[in-house]
C-alpha cells in the first residue's frame, strides 16, 4: 500500500499515523487537519507564569488494554519523566462529592463506606452488591444506563450515582444513553457471568489484549487511578506531531479543510479547499456529521447512520482562585472539578491559589443557556462562579478565569448506537472500500478508546499487529 489519507488531526488521527508510520508497508501517510492545531479536544493553557489549565480531558486512566496502550505509546515518545501520576490511595481519587438536596455529599468509599448507610443513600451499599448477583440477566438487546443500573444495582443508585457519571463523563442523560456502547465492560459482565459484580471479579472474557511496557508495569505496581503530564495533556499531541514529523513518512497539513471525497480507481480522490490529492486508503478520524458532508452519494447509507450520531456541547470555564478556598443541581451544571488537588503541580509556583473548572450543558445546554453561538462568555461566567459559590460556599471572585465552548465535542451513544456502528462497516466491507472508521463517534470517548481505534484500524487494513 502506497499512501494512506487521515482525515482529522486530533488524537485519534494523530493516533493512527503514528501506528502506520511504524509500518514499512506503507510509504506515505497524509495527515488533514481543518483547523490551526492538532490535538483536538486534548488543549492546555499554559500562563507564562507556569499555572496550567485543561479545556478537555485533564487526567487520563491507566487501567485496561486500552490504558496499558496509552502508556506504552507514551514511554515510546520519551514522556515518561513528565507523567503526573495519582494513585489510588490519593485524596484525589477518594474523595469525590455528590451535590444532592443543596448539600454535598462524599461518596461512599472503602469497606466502610459499603457496609454502612452513608448519605445521601439510605442504605448500605452492600446490599444492593448482594443483591445484584442474585439478579436474573437481562434479555434486552440494548438498554439505557439508568435502566440497567437500576435493575440490577436499584433506582437510587441509578438516580444518584450513575446520574452524575454520565453527566461527567459523557455530559449526557443516563436515561438515553446505551449501557451496551458507553459501558460495555458491565453488559458484557451481565451476559457473559450474569452478574456485573461476578463479571468483575472473574472477567467477563475476550477483549484485547496488550503487554504492559516498564511505564504500565510501573501504573500497576503503584496503583495509579490517573495520570497527566508536567505541561498539560496537550503535551502528548505535541509529541505525537514531533514524532510523526521526524518519520520522514508522514505529511502534516494544518488548516486543510476536506470538502468531499469521491471513489477513484481502488482509492480515493480527496477534494481540499485548495487543492486534490489521492489516497490508496481513508482512515477517518473526523466526527460522524463532517464525514458524512464530504462523502459521496454512492454512500447514503453511511451517511444517514453518521447524521444520525448526536453530540452535546459543553462549556469548560476554569477559575483561579487567591488561596485555599475548598473545604441535583443545577440542570445545567455538570460537575465541578478540583483541579489543584489531583496536579498541584499546575498551580503557579509563586503564591497559593485554587484551579478549579466548571463544566456545563451537555445534554442541556440548549435548556439551560439557549443556542451554543449566541450565548456570551460573560453568560457562561457568572452562572459557573455562581455555582461555586452555592455549591462550595466559595464567596471571593476569581483572580482568573477562561471560558471555552466546546461545540458538538462529546458524541452520544443512545440505545442502539452498535447497530449503526455495525451496519456502517458491514457496508465499507461489502462495496469494497478503501475506509476505515476511528476516533469518539464510533467505538468510545475516552482517550484511551480513541487512540486505540486508530491502533485497531491499522491492525486491520495491514494484517499486523502492534
Amino acid at each position: 500500500m502506497s499512501t494512506v489519507a487521515v482525515l482529522g488531526g486530533g488524537i485519534g488521527g494523530l493516533g493512527a499515523a503514528y501506528y502506520l508510520s511504524k509500518c514499512p508497508q506503507v510509504t506515505k501517510v497524509i495527515v488533514l487537519e481543518s483547523s490551526g492545531r492538532f490535538g483536538g479536544w486534548l488543549w492546555s493553557t499554559r500562563r507564562p507564569d507556569g499555572a496550567v489549565f485543561e479545556h478537555g480531558p485533564r487526567g487520563i486512566r491507566p487501567a485496561g488494554a486500552v490504558g496499558r496502550n496509552t502508556l506504552n505509546m507514551v514511554e515510546d515518545l520519551g514522556l515518561a519523566d513528565e507523567i503526573l501520576p495519582v494513585t489510588y490511595s490519593h485524596v484525589a481519587s477518594k474523595n469525590r462529592y455528590l451535590y444532592v438536596n443543596k448539600q454535598l455529599h462524599r461518596m461512599p468509599s472503602g469497606l466502610g463506606g459499603v457496609v454502612r448507610t452513608v448519605p445521601p443513600f439510605t442504605r448500605p451499599l452492600l446490599l444492593n452488591i448482594a443483591m445484584e448477583i442474585l439478579k436474573k440477566r437481562g434479555k434486552e438487546e440494548d438498554e439505557s444506563i439508568h435502566s440497567f443500573v437500576s435493575r440490577r444495582l436499584g433506582q437510587e443508585l441509578a438516580d444518584i450515582a450513575i446520574d452524575s457519571l454520565c453527566r461527567g463523563v459523557f455530559a449526557g442523560d443516563c436515561r438515553m444513553l446505551s449501557v451496551r456502547s458507553c459501558f460495555p465492560i458491565l453488559f458484557n459482565s451481565e451476559q457473559s457471568k450474569g452478574s456485573i459484580v461476578l463479571g468483575m471479579l472473574l472477567g467477563s472474557g475476550g477483549g484485547p489484549v496488550v503487554p504492559p511496557g516498564r511505564l504500565a508495569q510501573r501504573s500497576a505496581k503503584e496503583s495509579w487511578a490517573q495520570w497527566s503530564l508536567i505541561r498539560g495533556v496537550q503535551s502528548l499531541p505535541e509529541a505525537l506531531t514531533e514524532f510523526l514529523q521526524q518519520s520522514g513518512r508522514v505529511q502534516l497539513h494544518r488548516d486543510e479543510a476536506v470538502t468531499k471525497i469521491r471513489p477513484s480507481g481502488s482509492g480515493w480522490t480527496i477534494h481540499l479547499e485548495d487543492g486534490v490529492l489521492t489516497a490508496d486508503h481513508i482512515i477517518s478520524a473526523l466526527p460522524a456529521k463532517a464525514l458524512s458532508l464530504a462523502l459521496p452519494s454512492s454512500c447514503q447509507p453511511i451517511i444517514e447512520q453518521l447524521q444520525d450520531i448526536s453530540t452535546v456541547t459543553v462549556a469548560v470555564v476554569n477559575l483561579e482562585y487567591q488561596g485555599s478556598i475548598l473545604p441535583v443541581t443545577d440542570r445545567g451544571l455538570l460537575g465541578v472539578v478540583y483541579d489543584s488537588v489531583p496536579f498541584p503541580e499546575h498551580n503557579r509556583p509563586e503564591g497559593h491559589t485554587t484551579r478549579l473548572t466548571v463544566m456545563m450543558g451537555g445534554a442541556w445546554f440548549q435548556e439551560a443557556f439557549g443556542d451554543a453561538e449566541s450565548v456570551s462568555e460573560e453568560t457562561l461566567l457568572a452562572r459557573a462562579t455562581e455555582a461555586v459559590q452555592t455549591h462550595l460556599g466559595v464567596t471571593s471572585a476569581p483572580s482568573w478565569s477562561r471560558v471555552i465552548v466546546q461545540r458538538d465535542c462529546i458524541p452520544q451513544y443512545y440505545l442502539g448506537h452498535h447497530r449503526k456502528v455495525e451496519s456502517m462497516r458491514s457496508f465499507i466491507k461489502k462495496n469494497n472500500l478503501s475506509l476505515s472508521l476511528i476516533g469518539s463517534s464510533y467505538d468510545g470517548v475516552s482517550v484511551n478508546d480513541v487512540i486505540f481505534s486508530g491502533r485497531t484500524a491499522v491492525e486491520e487494513l495491514l494484517g499486523t499487529k502492534f
